[in-house]
């Protein structure tokens, strides 16, 4: 899948991504359940990953 996107709905969209891993690493560190804290865990790492893509640096490790 391709998608195209303008400088400002890149932007805007790291933006987005960038506030949800800021309230995502929030929960998690107030998270006691092991199996949630996975879960967010590997939530944070495809957040991660995806500001990484949309400004494009390279992703080290990445799981194509």
């Amino acid at each position: 899948m391709e998608l195209i996107l303008s400088d400002e709905e890149q932007e805007f969209l790291v933006k987005l991504l960038e506030q949800r891993h800021r309230e995502l690493s929030l929960e998690i560190s107030h998270t006691d359940r092991r199996e949630f804290r996975r879960e967010l865990t590997r939530d944070e790492e495809l957040l991660e990953s995806l500001v990484c893509r949309l400004r494009g640096v390279a992703v080290q490790g990445s799981r194509g």
